[in-house]
This record gives C-alpha cells, structure tokens and sequence, in this order.
C-alpha cells in the first residue's frame, strides 16, 4: 500500500515556475515507478511525465518536455516535477501516482492516486 500526497501548487504568472512534491508512505515507494498527470476542468486526465522506481529513466510528454522535469528522492519518498516556462493552458489540478510496473502513459495503469495540487497560471 502507498498513500501519495502532492503539494506545492498555486497561482503564478505565465512564464514563472512551480515546483511540485509527491511525499509517499510506506517502505516500498522505492519498487514504485511514478508518473505526473494533470486534469483541467471538462478535459480528461493526461500523462505528463514518468519516473522508473531507481530515477533511470524518465519520459515525458510532447506537450512539456523541455518545460517540466521530473526527478525523485527515495531516501526522502519523495518524487518532484519542477515546471518551467508555465502557460495559462497549464492551469490544471495535478497528481502523482505509482505504479509498480514501471512508467506508464495511462492512467488506468496506476494504482495509487495522490489527491492532487491545483496549479493556476495566470496570463
């Protein structure tokens, strides 16, 4: 069992920067690859970025790469994704979630959820 909670969301101007965390319980987050979605109102959920359980590997979306960068800590449960370069079609509530099959693109895949940060990009 994993419990993920994210923070570090609010309001920034287009062009700013936000870094998000992920703090996950349980001692086995280090087995767990982590993905970074988002969902804005009336759209649904979309992949953004992943992270393999030992930080190897990462993969990102076509529409934030060179923008976001994903990283993690396993000493501290902890998996990050700084944004950079934000834009008001940004604006979303965002989630991590794990899954211990490694890095997915579908959201189904994942089992743990976090409850998600909500990220404001003002124009």
């Amino acid at each position: 069992q994993v419990q993920l909670a994210e923070s570090g969301g609010g309001l920034v101007q287009a062009g700013g920067s936000l870094r998000l965390s992920c703090a996950a319980s349980g001692r086995t987050f280090s087995s767990y690859a982590m993905g970074w979605f988002r969902q804005a109102p009336g759209k649904e959920r979309e992949f953004l970025g992943g992270i393999s359980w030992s930080g190897a590997y990462t993969s990102y979306a076509v529409s934030v790469k060179g923008r976001f960068t994903i990283s993690r800590d396993n000493a501290k449960n902890t998996v990050y994704l700084q944004m950079n370069s934000l834009k008001p079609e940004d604006t979303a509530v965002y989630y991590c979630a794990a899954n211990p099959d490694g890095v997915r693109t579908i959201a189904t895949a994942y089992d743990y959820w976090g409850q998600g940060t909500q990220v404001t990009v003002s124009s």
